[in-house]
């Protein structure tokens, strides 16, 4: 492993931990001071608005900064937030609650360009495992941030949770010294996001909008079920909260775990094959959930939830760098980013609303339309490629 991906590793465990922790916690504690409980999944949503508009902010920044530059910032700024999120726990206020989690998911948008970084410090062929190596380190999150936090919700504070956030804040810092032995590859010091192609081109390609459509409905799909799973087994099923933090670290675990394979299936199958496999996982995730709503079915509907995300992620992402030109990467990325977090924001948002409205089994044959357009839009690049190859 070269030094920039060990590097990125590490800062993956530590800044990862703040996704597993607001999926844990921001819907617990929305239900708590929310004054309606269909807003209790608000500051979950607000968060992925967050990583949406920051994918714009962390691409514009690592044009400008670079990657080095960039990610030390956004290390500091996510430990300064954690804490404004510490005390807005402390004092039960809910909109400042959701201004928190909004910048905490600003900082998930730095954090999420990890991917492509480690990219770009390895050959071509070797990209695939490269991000899945990246991503792995998100296994680790599973366990030591909603481990953390409810290790230490009593900490500091009479109030619940206060504790969970200041210890987030810790991990989140950590980043920051670790970036000090990251090396830029490219020279990013000069604006490069209006050279090249414009968006539309770049994304009228059919492997492009393959990929970003993969990435989008992949995430939408996990994150829809995975955000209501809090609310539907601790609040409305009544199982206790130890058995809902283990179904939310074993579903992240899994969303990490494939990473060790995922790499070298795409590189002997290719990125499509890898997408019908996770498209397949969703669907067995549907079926589970369908059939009955124990402890036993949730754990192993979310396991292949996660299972499906990762290979349809990593597909996504590793087919997303062989579209465009060295000087088209942060348009690309940015747009990329920004189309994958706004339709996760979209499932993220409506998942409390439509579980208060429906129920958890209707939830689940919601999502059947989403991944029909990811199996659409591969068959649809399939098909353009192979008539463009027998025309020439």
């Amino acid at each position: 492993m070269n030094r920039n991906l060990f590097v990125l590793f590490f800062s993956q465990i530590f800044s990862f931990t703040a996704a597993p922790v607001t999926v844990f916690l921001s819907g617990i504690i929305g239900s708590q001071i929310s004054p309606l409980k269909s807003l209790s999944t608000l500051p979950m949503s607000i968060s992925v608005v967050g990583i949406a508009l920051g994918a714009i902010v962390a691409t514009k920044t690592m044009s400008l900064l670079g990657r080095r530059t960039g990610f030390i910032i956004a290390a500091i700024s996510n430990s300064l937030v954690s804490l404004l999120a510490a005390y807005s726990v402390m004092s039960q206020n809910f909109i400042l609650f959701c201004f928190a989690n909004f910048f905490i998911g600003v900082g998930m948008a730095f954090t999420h360009q990890y991917r492509f970084a480690a990219a770009e410090s390895v050959d071509k062929e070797k990209i695939p495992k490269a991000i899945s190596i990246i991503l792995l380190g998100g296994i680790v999150s599973a366990f030591i941030g909603p481990g953390t936090a409810n290790l230490t919700k009593n900490f500091l504070s009479e109030q619940l949770y206060v504790g969970s956030y200041v210890s987030l804040a810790v991990y989140m810092f950590l980043p920051a010294i670790l970036f000090l032995f990251y090396k830029n590859n490219t020279i990013e010091k000069k604006d490069i996001s209006f050279i090249g192609r414009g968006y539309f081109e770049i994304i009228s390609q059919p492997r492009f909008l393959q990929a970003m459509v993969a990435s989008a409905f992949g995430y939408a799909i996990m994150t829809f079920l995975m955000t209501a799973t809090p609310i539907s087994m601790h609040v409305m099923e009544n199982m206790s909260l130890d058995k809902t933090s283990f179904v939310i670290q074993m579903h992240v675990a899994s969303m990490f775990l494939p990473s060790l394979i995922t790499g070298n299936l795409i590189k002997k199958f290719g990125h499509s094959k890898i997408m019908y496999v996770g498209v397949l996982l969703y669907s067995v995730t549907i079926l589970l959930s369908l059939l009955d709503q124990t402890f036993f079915n949730y754990l192993i509907a979310l396991i292949f939830l996660g299972f499906g995300w990762n290979f349809l992620f990593i597909s996504g992402t590793s087919l997303l760098v062989t579209t465009y030109k060295e000087n088209e990467k942060f348009k690309a990325q940015g747009l990329n980013d920004f189309v994958v977090y706004s339709v996760h924001a979209i499932g993220s948002l409506s998942a409390g609303i439509l579980l208060v409205l429906t129920n958890w089994k209707l939830m689940n044959i919601i999502c059947i339309p989403l991944m029909a357009i990811i199996l659409i839009t591969i068959l649809r690049a399939e098909f353009i490629e192979k008539k463009t190859r027998n025309t020439f």
